[in-house]
């Protein structure tokens, strides 16, 4: 629930920023985000499930409705809610280290099929969102969920560049 909200606080403020034209989202460690916190889904406080509840849509909403690009450099492990972060991105590049997962099927968590499906078709989204398998950055590539696949000493570089040749073009085209 923290994390949800802090990133919809991040984007909130940025997205009324009119100097900033690009947003550019990397985990802080080895992990680009490892999802949410799997013991909040077992709480079953009326209080603590609304408050997932309303975190969980606030969330997303705010990054389906964000008006600037969106740049995903995934660094390592995007995992659960952290690959639906990647995936509700405007472009995603991954490192070598990234691997991507819908664990979360497996306790009974719903999986955002969707916006997957969008991106790298039907059929391999259910494969992934159903079996929960893992795949690495190579796959991920390979299937077109990101567009690179690089050394990680090279992923924020690289994820600035991508970053700067979106911000040549006005906002109102974005």
């Amino acid at each position: 629930i923290a994390l949800r909200n802090e990133i919809d606080q991040c984007l909130a403020e940025t997205e009324g920023d009119d100097s900033v034209s690009v947003v550019v989202i990397i985990g802080a460690g080895p992990s680009f985000c490892a999802g949410f916190d799997r013991n909040e889904f077992f709480i079953q406080e009326p209080g603590h499930l609304k408050a997932l509840m309303d975190s969980t849509d606030r969330f997303h909403l705010r990054l389906i409705n964000f008006p600037k690009p969106v740049v995903a450099a995934i660094n390592g492990p995007a995992m659960g809610g952290g690959l639906d972060l990647a995936v509700l991105c405007d472009v995603r590049i991954a490192s070598e280290n990234a691997a991507f997962s819908h664990p979360e099927i497996k306790f009974g968590a719903p999986t955002l099929f969707g916006p997957l499906a969008e991106i790298i078709g039907g059929g391999l989204a259910r494969d992934l969102c159903l079996s929960g398998r893992r795949i690495d950055a190579q796959e991920a590539y390979r299937i077109g969920l990101v567009s690179q696949a690089l050394p990680a000493d090279r992923l924020l570089e690289e994820a600035m560049v991508i970053a700067d040749s979106i911000a040549e073009a006005p906002l109102g085209t974005l």
